[in-house]
């Protein structure tokens, strides 16, 4: 296992960057204030993302949500909220909702407009299977909440 390898990926290839991608580093380092990622690259930065279903297995979703994943999952819905704001100009706000058994949704909402709505299950185990898993779904959250933002302007302003 290499110095960079997080959660046993053991995945050495250099991984290019998304727009999304480059959305969540941006989140996470928005929210680094002590500058714990400042000699971090950007793929270190996303290895905790990625988790393979061996190591889901391995993770009990018994007890509180471990601190760091429920960080994890505020930074991806923040990036998502960050990439529909820069393309529609419509200010989004996050609101993640988990209960301690790992249970909850997250939504983004513009004014009364709900751009993205997302149940979360097991969210101890939050994590893709690799790097295009992770920009996949960002992405797909991103283009809808852009097409509902673009489809109705007036909601999303009140």
């Amino acid at each position: 296992m290499s110095i960079n390898d997080v959660n046993g990926t053991g995945n050495n290839s250099e991984v290019v960057l998304t727009p999304f991608h480059k959305s969540l580093v941006q989140q996470i380092r928005a929210q680094d204030s002590y500058g714990f990622y400042r000699s971090w690259t950007d793929e270190l930065i996303l290895k905790p993302y990625i988790v393979t279903k061996q190591k889901k297995r391995e993770i009990s979703v018994e007890g509180e949500i471990d601190p760091a994943t429920l960080s994890r999952i505020n930074a991806f819905f923040r990036a998502i909220a960050s990439s529909i704001e820069k393309e529609t100009g419509l200010i989004s706000n996050v609101v993640v909702e988990l209960g301690h058994e790992g249970f909850g949704w997250a939504l983004i909402f513009s004014g009364r407009l709900l751009l993205t709505v997302k149940t979360l299950r097991d969210a101890h185990r939050f994590g893709f299977d690799s790097f295009d898993k992770l920009d996949e779904e960002g992405t797909k959250f991103v283009e809808k909440g852009i097409d509902l933002a673009k489809r109705f302007p007036e909601v999303g302003n009140l």
